[in-house]
């Protein structure tokens, strides 16, 4: 796992499980040391979250965490559930391009490749988090509406809103295997819905995948007790 990639993932798990309490400063130094990397990732990583809505700068003092509450978190998944839902309904209408359908096809093979093994290894975040981003990033653009994208693009400002914005415990490491595992059977589904001309299930598959982010996930269901 990259640095940064392991800084972001880190973070993000610590606010979404209240170890990180709202208002509380962090220190690039002392948040370095502890996760074993340079201050630079650390530093790449929090101007990251605030755009994600996850920290709030200090001036130069820094940052500080900003918890975001269930009701926050909840909103900012489901209005990303209305807009890929429309994305999936869109794509499902019309004949899906051959070029599209090769794409679809190809990146779903990344998806299977970080499965096949039936375990996670450090190196999976990575690869998981470029195949997320690659499929949701066809299905915007192929449903062939810009308004979609920039209303996403808005959105993801939230916390925990975008589909790049993973939290994982690596101390339950079987559980997000399976948490992870079953986000890439629902994009299995999705695109069987697209090919088969079926805009009602595409849409529904997309509106439960969204809310899969945080509802499979032993974070969040520990945050939000």
């Amino acid at each position: 796992m990259k640095p940064g990639q392991h800084v972001l993932v880190s973070l993000r798990r610590m606010i979404a499980s209240g170890e990180l309490g709202d208002g509380e400063r962090i220190a690039e130094i002392a948040t370095a040391e502890a996760l074993g990397v340079s201050r630079m990732p650390v530093r790449t990583a929090l101007r990251v979250l605030e755009h994600e809505g996850l920290v709030v700068r200090l001036g130069a003092r820094g940052y500080a965490a900003r918890a975001p509450s269930s009701t926050q978190i909840d909103g900012a998944i489901d209005v990303r559930g209305v807009l890929e839902g429309l994305a999936a309904r869109t794509l499902a209408a019309r004949a899906l391009s051959a070029a599209d359908d090769i794409a679809f096809a190809h990146c779903l093979e990344r998806g299977d490749a970080i499965f096949a093994k039936g375990h996670l290894v450090n190196d999976d975040l990575e690869a998981f988090h470029d195949y997320n981003l690659q499929f949701h990033e066809l299905l915007i653009r192929g449903s062939g509406n810009p308004a979609i994208e920039v209303a996403l693009a808005r959105n993801n400002h939230l916390p925990f809103a975008s589909a790049a914005a993973l939290a994982l415990d690596w101390q339950d490491a079987a559980g997000e295997y399976r948490h992870l595992l079953a986000a890439h059977e629902q994009h299995r589904a999705v695109v069987a819905a697209i090919r088969s001309g079926q805009p009602e299930d595409a849409e529904r598959i997309m509106r439960v995948h969204a809310r899969a982010a945080v509802g499979s996930s032993s974070i969040f269901k520990r945050a939000m007790l």
